[in-house]
Formats: C-alpha cells, structure tokens, sequence
C-alpha cells in the first residue's frame, strides 16, 4: 500500500506547530531517556526542516543553545536560542564552525542524518556508512567530556560497527526502535551517554 504522507504523526505535527512529523521521534526518545536539559549546548545534524531544532530548543530552554546543520536552507526559528548552519557535514571546518555558534563544546550531539536513496542496497549502505562517519568525526571534535549523541541507523552489519565504535567512546549505549517511525522502515536510533577521554580540542 503506497505511504500516506498525511499520516496521524504529519498531522498532529501541523495541529501542534511543529515543523515535522520528526519532532515526534525526538520527543520520544527525550521521554525514555532524557538525554536533553537545561541550559544544555545541542548540535543537530541533519536538521531540515527543524522539528528536531524545535523539540531541542524546548527542552534546553533559553539558557541554552541549539545549533541546526544542513545542505538544505532551514528557515530561521523564532526562539532567540537557536542557530541555522546551512553546511555539509564533510567540511573539515564545520566542528569548528559549530563549536563558535554554540559558544563551547556541545552536551549533546543529535544525528537525523540519512542518506538520499537509490534503492541500490551497497550504494545506499555505503553513503549511510559516510554520514555515521561524519557524526562520529564530529562528535569526536565537539563534544564535551559526559556529553551523549543521538543517531539514526539502520541496523544491518554497518549499524553494528557504528555501535560498536560509540561503545569505545562512551559509557552507555542503547538500540532503540521508535513508535513515530514509518511502519516497514528499517530505521533505529543509537543514544549513547557518557562521553569518555578528555575535553574536545578547541
């Protein structure tokens, strides 16, 4: 049966104000592990159209900072604590770039990234495996020592080896499969907390 895209999700995000059905996967994660707080520096990677951004800015509240990345150009949002970076994720200047939007190293690095599919399996699992490299490289440049990522997988043996790399760096990690998530699709997230080794380079 083909996708509805006015789906209970797509529509309780416009009743809501959010910008995407997305919000809705990060509103559940935050509810079974609150890996968002106060006053908390957030990079969102892969944040067009920016329902993760507001569902961040919610949580870490004025005291905070939220800094959105994408290709895609993100309209501005109206919380004054929020940032748009329109950049790829490959740059070598982008950790550098983030960390000065968010002022300091982020507690908190989200990854919504996914690759545009071809329906070419080993094409598609090679570009998903680029962009968790490109998360993991930058996690490793901006988050602070304790901090915790949030990425999305698609489970397979390239979603073992990403789990696996997060165990070595942090002191938790969870495999979570949401309820927001389209019926049939393989997607799951990572949430790994507990940064280990020392503070990111400036």
């Amino acid at each position: 049966m083909a996708y509805e895209r006015k789906d209970a999700f797509y529509k309780r995000a416009k009743r809501e104000g959010y910008r995407s059905r997305a919000a809705f996967k990060l509103a559940e994660i935050q509810r079974r592990t609150r890996v968002l707080a106060r006053g908390q520096r957030v990079l969102d990677l892969g944040a067009w159209p920016g329902g993760w951004l507001q569902v961040a800015a919610e949580h870490v509240g004025r005291q905070g900072r939220v800094v959105g990345v994408d290709l895609a150009a993100i309209d501005a949002l109206a919380e004054p604590h929020v940032e748009v970076l329109r950049a790829d994720v490959a740059a070598d200047d982008l950790p550098a770039r983030a960390r000065a939007l968010l002022g300091g190293p982020a507690d908190v690095v989200l990854s919504d990234l996914a690759p545009k599919l071809t329906g070419i399996a080993p094409r598609d699992d090679a570009a998903a495996a680029e962009l968790a490299e490109h998360t993991l490289r930058i996690a490793d440049a901006v988050l602070a020592p304790g901090g915790a990522l949030v990425a999305k997988t698609f489970g397979g043996a390239d979603g073992e080896a990403v789990r696996r790399a997060l165990a070595e760096r942090f002191r938790s990690v969870r495999l979570i499969r949401l309820e927001a998530t389209r019926k049939g699709s393989s997607e799951l997230y990572l949430v790994a907390t507990g940064r280990r080794g020392p503070a990111a380079a400036p």
